[in-house]
């Protein structure tokens, strides 16, 4: 019988992996807990509405990535693809508008069926923040600012450039589209057979056409910033005011758009080069009509989302693991008196080690092998005189101590 295998497009995170992925998600918690944001967690599936309302019928994650199946209930659920959403939902069910503003930090799986590309598998891990109930500019400000430190906390301010738009507000996205499907109707027959059907239900979409006839149909497009008006420049400007008051380094990216109804105004990526074709790391932008379009009433918010395994890929200051502290009983009447010492040192926060079975060589070879910093050896006629024989792994120097100091010290090698 062949062993069982992971499903395609997942992957067991082992230990030292899971360092990585942890030290992002640890960095990214403390720096928006220092903005004033809570943690929440939203469960890894929602009834299939959720999404195919908000993400659009029309989009690629809705009509070829959702994990979508019927439970015994007869209710049609989907493993969450993004977290918006559900961040969202739980605002609207649990009755929290009126509490706003929010500021909301999350972690956590997402699932989406596509091919497995380098930094995407179909489960993934993001991070994220929304800022629910605030109009102003100021609050996406707050929010790119959240993004930009905490990629500064990873040591990736050098590898990333924040690519910054805006959409303008309903008046002027509707204005766009005007002239975008105008423009798409004229070069019709060299659009992609699945761009033509977009052009009649959600036209924005085109622009994220990754059809290479498409892409240069678009690459002569007319540019949102065409269609702004008076409202949507100031704020804009606003938000460009804000980012350079807080020297927070930015690129003009007319092209950036997002294809959804309710996006406005602000949207922006942090991308890199340093991973190929999926050079997005960090991204976000205004979503005032989310809430309505969820059968909320109407608030704004704005926020953005990271990909954890991307983001870990780049980071190379992530700390290494603790070394331990072995714990290595002669004999096995001695071996009672090093588990109790061995609970001590861990009760005092010390990392601690203790072989299961084994003679002295045995047993300081497993401590060699984990890479142990120091070894603790307690034999009977130590334990009779109240010490212990403590080995620094790295000199090979050792020198008895007495059991009731032991923890200051072991206070160099935590």
């Amino acid at each position: 019988m062949a062993a069982l295998q992971p499903v395609r497009g997942t992957r067991d995170i082992l230990p030292d992996d899971n360092r990585g992925r942890r030290w992002v998600e640890q960095m990214a918690f403390q720096t928006a807990g220092r903005y004033g944001y809570g943690e929440i967690s939203t469960p890894v599936f929602e009834f299939t509405e959720v999404f195919a309302r908000t993400l659009g019928d029309t989009s690629d994650i809705v009509t070829k990535e959702m994990y979508t199946f019927q439970d015994r209930g007869g209710d049609s659920l989907t493993l969450r693809p993004e977290n918006t959403a559900g961040v969202v939902r739980a605002v609207i069910s649990g009755g929290l508008v009126q509490q706003a503003p929010l500021k909301l930090f999350y972690r956590g799986p997402m699932f989406r069926y596509e091919r497995p590309q380098k930094g995407r598998l179909r489960q993934f891990h993001q991070i994220g923040v929304e800022l629910v109930g605030v109009a102003e500019p100021l609050a996406d400000v707050e929010v790119i600012a959240i993004g930009a430190d905490i990629l500064a906390a990873l040591g990736l301010s050098d590898r990333v450039v924040l690519e910054l738009n805006t959409l303008g507000d309903t008046d002027s996205r509707m204005a766009y589209r005007d002239h975008l499907v105008a423009y798409l109707q004229d070069h019709r027959d060299r659009l992609s057979a699945e761009s033509v059907e977009r052009l009649a239900r959600n036209p924005l979409r085109v622009l994220d056409s990754k059809d290479e006839a498409d892409r240069e149909v678009v690459a002569d497009a007319p540019l949102i910033t065409e269609s702004l008006n008076d409202t949507s420049r100031r704020f804009f400007e606003a938000v460009v005011g804000g980012l350079e008051t807080l020297g927070i380094r930015y690129r003009l990216n007319p092209h950036l758009v997002r294809g959804l109804d309710y996006y406005c105004h602000t949207t922006f990526e942090f991308t890199t080069e340093a991973l190929g074709a999926q050079s997005a790391v960090l991204a976000g932008g205004r979503y005032d009509g989310l809430m309505k379009q969820m059968g909320g009433s109407p608030t704004p918010g704005t926020g953005w989302a990271a990909g954890v395994e991307r983001l870990a890929m780049l980071v190379e200051g992530a700390p290494p693991a603790s070394r331990p502290i072995a714990v290595v009983p002669v004999g096995e009447t001695a071996e009672a008196d090093a588990l109790r010492i061995a609970q001590r040192l861990r009760g005092a926060a010390f990392v601690v080690d203790m072989g299961y079975s084994g003679n002295v060589g045995k047993r300081m070879k497993r401590a060699n092998r984990i890479s142990a910093r120091a070894a603790i050896i307690v034999g009977e006629d130590e334990l009779a005189r109240g010490v212990a024989t403590v080995r620094d792994m790295d000199t090979g120097e050792q020198q008895e101590v007495s059991l009731d100091i032991l923890e200051e010290h072991l206070a160099p090698f935590r």
